[in-house]
């Protein structure tokens, strides 16, 4: 009986792997700049899509015009970094230091961002169509925000929630 039970389980199983498909492994296709010292580095123009920035340091990098879709910048460190004209839509960026930073033109839609100091940054023409940020940075942030961005045609103070 012992055996019987044996034979129609291990045939169970093996029926099983032929029906139910592998899971999919996640895409990540980005390079991983996680924990590393990208101060001053030039990412002008590049595809960092689906990239790690997670835990790095990038005082005054630049980032113009770059694509960091869905990009993973948590728990990093921006301050007086350049994000003009960047794609960073669906990017995740909590707790992150962009003091000083420049969005001017930069696509944040869809962004979560909580927790994020972004003190002093320029959002001149930027959309925040969609973004968690805090309160007090989105008051801060239409302090001084203003402009259309120029690809999704976004109000920057209409999508800030100002």
């Amino acid at each position: 009986m012992a055996s019987l039970l044996q034979s129609l389980l291990a045939a169970l199983v093996a029926a099983l792997l032929l029906v139910v498909p592998a899971p999919a492994l996640a895409e990540f296709s980005g390079v991983d700049y996680t924990l590393t010292n990208q101060n001053e580095a030039d990412f002008s123009g590049q595809d960092l899509a689906n990239t790690s920035f997670a835990g790095a340091a990038g005082r005054r990098a630049s980032f113009v015009g770059a694509n960091l879709h869905g990009a993973i910048l948590t728990q990093a460190a921006f301050p007086e970094a350049d994000f003009s004209a960047a794609d960073l839509s669906g990017a995740l960026m909590d707790k992150v230091d962009f003091s000083g930073a420049d969005f001017s033109g930069a696509n944040l839609v869809g962004v979560i961002a909580s927790g994020s100091d972004f003190s002093g940054a320029t959002v001149t023409n930027a959309d925040f169509t969609d973004a968690l940020i805090d309160r007090a940075d989105q008051r801060a942030l239409c302090l001084a925000a203003e402009g259309t961005h120029p690809v999704t045609g976004a109000d920057t103070r209409q999508s800030l929630g100002c």
